[in-house]
């Protein structure tokens, strides 16, 4: 009986000391500045979500979505209804909000007076 508790505190001690030695290289949890505000305005907005860090992931995924070849913002915005299971008018408050939240590129071209994707269909 005394050699088998001998292994188990070995063992234990092994554990431990495996998780001592992880801790101090465990990258540290930061906020996302813009994904908190991105929460915010969606939240300000009236648009509802269950889970904000599946709702950042969501809003993160719009600005590829547009980069596609004959992608619109309102194929965007229902593929986000889809994916969020909410109806098109949320979702194309939430893709616009996402847009402006995650794509600063897009953001950039109306400022130099261009339209990357037809805001037209968000009422800007």
């Amino acid at each position: 009986m005394a050699r088998r508790t001998t292994k188990t505190t070995r063992l234990a001690a092994l554990a431990v000391g495996a998780f001592a030695i992880a801790v101090p290289f465990a990258a540290p949890a930061q906020a996302d500045p813009s994904g908190d505000a991105f929460i915010d305005s969606l939240s300000n907005a009236g648009v509802g979500v269950a889970n904000p860090q599946d709702a950042v992931a969501l809003g993160q995924s719009v600005c590829p979505m547009l980069s596609q070849p004959g992608q619109t913002a309102a194929d965007a915005a229902a593929q986000v209804a889809n994916a969020a299971g909410m109806s098109l008018g949320p979702a194309t408050m939430f893709t616009g909000l996402a847009i402006s939240a995650f794509c600063p590129g897009a953001i950039a071209s109306l400022g130099n007076g261009e339209s990357p994707v037809p805001f037209g269909l968000f009422g800007f």
